[in-house]
């Protein structure tokens, strides 16, 4: 059965596609369209590139092109890494017309799309993902970025990608912990806007643990959908955007206060959602039940729902550098329940650090 979807970004002259199905970056008559220019680097890492690179750079025949392959983990999502890629279109005599492929997860896709919009003050770059969160969430939008000691995603740009293809078999060698790392994102979809959505996953657990192909492709079709309708309406996250951070400012303090190397970022995510459907509740504004039914579905899916040991006013305080916060004010995306997101400007920092140590000193 072949259950591929294509799906658009609509941005006017700047639309794109996310195609999404099996066997996708062998098919280059799929996505060589996307390629302008001559010049065409593929960036990558040391876990990706020898499974999937020869594939992709089978399909670039009649190009100039050259391929970076990075180290992978967080940690490298930086400075010095882009500095590397900028190294690299040099090398290969980049012009203003060349495109790079990000063919990796999140890291991969964020930085190559940081050195995209930099290099000659933008050139054109399609997302190649390869892990589950990559495909729904951070290869679609155009938010790219590295990571400072002092947080995360604090230097980056808005620079849309030409195309997004979705490769599922991708996902066959992603190991289990990565895997289920992208259904936090997933989760989140529901969370946030789509009660019957988080209802579906509720009744597909165990399809998606197995990596049912028709449930991922359902449940990475339907996330890139709500996604892409955001982007579309909200491209530079002034408004309704803001809520794709639902659980990312708490997620982005401890991956921060534990080095980016305890924590994947779904699982950061997962542990803040819940936090922030806990706090929620603590201010009255969902009920607590709610809260019950996400801590749920993470346990199901087999998700971290419990913070690891951290400093909770170290927490609050790489929080308070958090880009969404306005005024010197702490602005956190929260929910009235389930399907019902909103953005929350001035939080009292004594309701973030009540939720946080609660966490800290109890079970989930």
């Amino acid at each position: 059965m072949n259950a591929s979807r294509c799906l658009e970004v609509g941005l006017g002259a700047r639309s794109y596609p996310i195609r999404i199905g099996r066997a996708l970056l062998a098919d280059a008559a799929l996505w060589r369209a996307a390629l302008r220019g001559r010049h065409v680097l593929v960036v990558t890492n040391v876990t990706i590139a020898p499974l999937y690179l020869a594939r992709v750079t089978a399909g670039l025949a009649g190009f100039e092109h050259a391929e970076l392959i990075l180290p992978d983990g967080e940690a490298h999502k930086t400075l010095a890494s882009a500095e590397r890629i900028f190294e690299a279109l040099a090398r290969l005599g980049a012009s203003r017309d060349a495109t790079l492929i990000a063919l990796g997860g999140g890291v991969i896709g964020d930085l190559a799309g940081f050195a995209a919009a930099c290099w000659m003050r933008g050139i054109d770059f399609v997302q190649m993902p390869t892990t589950l969160l990559a495909m729904v969430d951070s290869s679609v939008g155009g938010k790219t970025g590295v990571n400072l000691p002092a947080g995360k995603n604090l230097v980056g740009a808005f620079h849309q990608p030409r195309a997004v293809i979705a490769d599922t078999t991708t996902l066959a060698s992603l190991p289990a912990r990565e895997y289920r790392a992208g259904l936090a994102e997933v989760v989140k979809y529901g969370a946030i806007g789509d009660p019957g959505f988080f209802a579906w996953l509720e009744a597909h657990v165990d399809a998606l643990l197995r990596r049912d192909e028709a449930a991922l492709v359902e449940a990475i079709a339907s996330s890139c959908r709500h996604k892409a309708g955001m982007v579309a309406r909200d491209e530079h996250e002034q408004g309704e955007r803001a809520l794709l951070n639902f659980g990312h400012t708490f997620g982005h303090a401890l991956e921060a206060a534990t080095g980016y190397e305890q924590l994947l970022h779904g699982e950061a995510v997962a542990i803040g959602m819940l936090l922030a459907a806990r706090l929620s509740g603590e201010l009255g504004r969902a009920p607590s039940a709610d809260a019950a039914r996400l801590a749920a579905l993470l346990d199901a899916l087999q998700l971290p729902t419990r913070p690891p040991a951290c400093d909770p006013l170290r927490l609050l305080e790489l929080m308070r550098l958090d880009k969404k916060n306005l005024g010197g004010q702490l602005r956190l995306v929260l929910w009235r329940g389930i399907g019902a997101a909103e953005t929350v400007t001035g939080v009292a920092p004594a309701a973030v650090r009540s939720v946080l140590e609660q966490a800290l000193a109890g079970p989930a």
